[in-house]
């Protein structure tokens, strides 16, 4: 029987981490098998991990870890890495603010063994217009950097068979903030066996995003550089 590691990127999130526990849970806890909750705080300012700790009594199968703050993209790839080098057979990586939704997970472990790499696409989003525009600008970015139209390459909303992104890991440059676009070109590039799913996409349960208009300017003009030296590893 597979299991699954349900791996999330956290910071800041101490007024939501308690409800998204308790959302996810449930389903590491159907498939168990050695299924694990990985959820990594990035350097939170606040109380998001000593709440993880708090909470592990009560969910015996959730894994809180913390490390110093490096972004989302590098702390993505940090969850990965952990639950590769635990032989997990799945990674599925979602984010901790309660934007998606747990009930549309089993449609994409219905078809685990059909496709190495399952991705949701955004149909209904509902966080807000400037973040939309964002999206489709990255679209276009990613075209024009890497030669590969991609639905929705960002989603945090990801199936990938452990054992096929064990194989392209090590084309991810360290810190790379926009790890989850690159993986998402490079299964396509790979001709891996992908598929998008339309998914759900609400609003921000509570608190603040960490990302700005400022912010996303200079990741977009270090991700340039990037994703040159990417593409070249991906070529070699």
């Amino acid at each position: 029987m597979d299991n699954v590691y349900v791996v999330m990127p956290a910071y800041n999130e101490e007024e939501n981490i308690a409800n998204v526990i308790s959302q996810w849970y449930p389903v590491i806890d159907k498939i168990g098998n050695g299924s694990k909750f990985v959820i990594v705080d990035d350097g939170s300012k606040d109380a998001t991990f000593e709440k993880m700790q708090s909470l592990k009594s009560k969910y015996p199968l959730l894994v809180p870890i913390t490390k110093i703050n490096s972004g989302h993209g590098a702390t993505c790839t940090f969850a990965y890495d952990y639950a590769i080098k635990n032989n997990a057979d799945y990674i599925f990586q979602t984010d901790s603010d309660g934007q998606t939704e747990p009930d549309e997970f089993w449609q994409f472990w219905e078809l685990r063994n059909e496709y190495d790499f399952i991705i949701g696409s955004r149909k209904k989003r509902k966080d807000g217009f400037s973040r939309i525009i964002v999206a489709k600008v990255l679209k276009l970015f990613v075209f024009f950097m890497m030669g590969v139209f991609i639905e929705d390459a960002n989603t945090p909303f990801r199936l990938m068979k452990r054992s096929v992104l064990e194989k392209y890991f090590k084309l991810i440059p360290d810190n790379f903030f926009l790890s989850n676009v690159l993986i998402s070109c490079i299964f396509i590039l790979k001709n891996e066996k992908c598929k998008w799913i339309p998914i759900t996409f609400k609003g921000r349960q509570s608190g603040t995003n960490s990302i700005n208009l400022i912010r996303i300017f200079v990741i977009g003009l270090k991700s340039i550089r990037d994703f040159k030296i990417a593409k070249t590893n991906i070529n070699a």
